[in-house]
């Protein structure tokens, strides 16, 4: 199974490119997409869903392009956007059979899955409820529930933890890995540690260019040597943090422990080298959105 995406263009405004030559070949696993606002992450996705038209390139699925295959490729992609954008009035088992009729499913074989969906996302004792009354984390699950309908081979899944409590992110980010076994799963999200030990490879946009792919280790251990740690008084962080990219700032009684990525040890009495996470790497990549007064803030 595999989803090639070649040369793939998109352009919103003359000379601004939002997708820019993407080429990249999926295969079954999981894949994060990771990149500041702008990156062309919802760009690719909606390209990818065929929700839009690009503007040069081609999306083949195993040989054959996605608008040969038309109606063929839509039953075999799952989508969940980013938008929470429910029915508030609909119980959830109405939501699933409203979804499972607009793919096309016929109504026995929608009353076959949608047992076992609500099983899967842990809602079934929520089937008569109303979508309206759901948390934050149901009212995920139940998207990502409709996604599966019809056991697509890929899902797409738009920031599927965001603005969740920490046990909800963790049960997601669970059931994303259950749910990726035979299937290619490509998620876009700003949360950096979901993706970190699930994704099988890490794909870095930056202006709808493709910076770096590799699995999240890979790209971690590209950082050795390039993050530290400095512990100084509360009257000297500011000079540590100065002109650096600041991943972390910790009080410790009287003191501030800073962590930063340099491409050289900084020259400061207490520091030491750091074991490298995602986060600094999406940091290092796209440190201009990681701006100083941002990060130090509240300190």
């Amino acid at each position: 199974m595999e989803l090639e995406v070649s040369n793939l263009t998109k352009e919103y405004h003359k000379g601004i490119k939002a997708l820019d030559s993407f080429s990249f070949t999926f295969t079954e696993g999981i894949y994060g997409l990771l990149g500041p606002n702008g990156a062309g992450k919802s760009t690719l996705m909606n390209l990818l869903s065929d929700n839009l038209e690009a503007d040069s390139g081609e999306i083949l699925f195993d040989g054959r392009g996605i608008k040969e295959l038309g109606k063929e490729y839509r039953r075999v992609l799952g989508y969940m956007p980013q938008q929470q954008g429910l029915y508030p009035g609909f119980t959830l088992e109405r939501f699933l059979y409203y979804m499972a009729a607009l793919k096309g499913l016929d109504k026995k074989k929608a009353g076959e899955q949608i047992p076992k969906l609500m099983k899967l996302v842990n809602l079934q004792e929520a089937a008569g409820k109303k979508l309206g009354a759901f948390s934050g984390g149901m009212k995920q699950r139940a998207l990502i529930a409709q996604a599966l309908l019809g056991e697509p081979q890929i899902i797409i899944l738009d920031e599927p933890t965001a603005g969740l409590d920490p046990k909800e992110r963790i049960r997601i980010r669970n059931l994303i890995s259950e749910i990726s076994f035979h299937r290619i799963v490509i998620i876009a999200t700003h949360v950096v540690p979901d993706i970190e030990f699930i994704a099988k490879e890490v794909i870095l946009l930056k202006n709808g260019v493709m910076e770096a792919c590799e699995a999240p280790a890979a790209l971690c251990a590209e950082m050795t040597g390039k993050v530290f740690e400095v512990c100084c008084q509360e009257t000297e962080w500011e000079n540590v943090c100065e002109n650096r990219v600041v991943s972390n700032l910790t009080k410790q009684g009287n003191q501030v422990c800073v962590r930063l990525l340099s491409e050289e040890k900084p020259d400061f009495p207490d520091v030491r080298e750091a074991a490298p996470s995602l986060e600094d790497v999406y940091l290092y990549y796209f440190d201009e959105e990681a701006a100083y007064g941002a990060v130090v803030s509240g300190i």
